[in-house]
């Protein structure tokens, strides 16, 4: 009768894969499920496995705003977020200096740029006359114009800063957030429930749109925007 084998694939506590080079039949497994033929013992893990921990583990910066905290909003958005599966795993609240606040809006051109066309169609849409209101047609002028608009505001009050982490924590978080015009996000966004405001109204009263919340968009937004608000003691590993 023949000895039943022992158990020849293991992970060390560093996600190394350890494959015996005498064990023909373990690297064989190894090739197999790893979809590459193992090299001298120890064997790092694949990419997909990296690329599967990665996803799992993704992150987002999350920012209620001055009139969220007036509003008493703090446990309604926090309870969504953590409803839904995702971990909190940093968290804080702060009044903000507007050197802080100057670093987490882009200072990039095109950025700048983008956002004064935006605010172009929202006057051509209601058929007004954008240089009555700002003095300028110019979409960098403007674009900047409303930048100031954010630092000021944002650095206004306080606001509570969110690490989130879980799968696909930037897109599931935006889901929550919903449109950041809160006067079209659907019923059952954070914005469609406690928020009307829209891009003319803020334009008119030059102010940015009250829309309670800010969320990282991309990876690298996010990346970007957790280093500027939070530093690495204050998050949990």
């Amino acid at each position: 009768m023949c000895k039943a084998e022992p158990s020849v694939l293991n992970f060390s506590t560093e996600g190394v894969l350890l494959v015996p080079n005498s064990n023909i039949r373990a690297r064989q497994m190894t090739t197999a499920l790893m979809g590459t033929e193992p090299g001298l013992y120890p064997y790092l893990l694949n990419k997909k496995m990296k690329n599967l921990l990665k996803f799992k583990k993704e992150r987002t910066l999350v920012l209620i705003k001055p009139e969220g905290v007036e509003r008493k909003l703090i446990g309604e958005i926090i309870s969504r977020i953590e409803r839904v599966g995702l971990n909190i795993i940093g968290l804080g609240i702060l009044k903000p200096s507007k050197k802080l606040v100057d670093k987490h809006y882009p200072k990039d051109k095109n950025w700048i740029k983008n956002i004064g066309e935006k605010n172009l169609a929202t006057y051509k849409e209601y058929n007004l006359d954008i240089k009555k209101y700002l003095g300028t047609d110019d979409p960098y002028k403007i674009g900047k114009m409303v930048r100031e608009w954010l630092v000021d505001y944002i650095s206004s009050g306080p606001v509570v800063k969110i690490l989130v982490e879980g799968p696909h924590a930037i897109d599931v978080v935006r889901k929550i957030v919903g449109n950041t015009r809160p006067y079209i996000a659907e019923p059952g966004t954070i914005r469609g429930d406690f928020s009307y405001d829209s891009p003319i109204l803020a334009n008119l009263e030059k102010r940015p749109i009250k829309n309670l919340i800010h969320a990282s968009d991309s990876p690298e937004s996010a990346e970007r925007e957790i280093k500027i608000w939070f530093k690495k003691d204050e998050i949990l590993k």
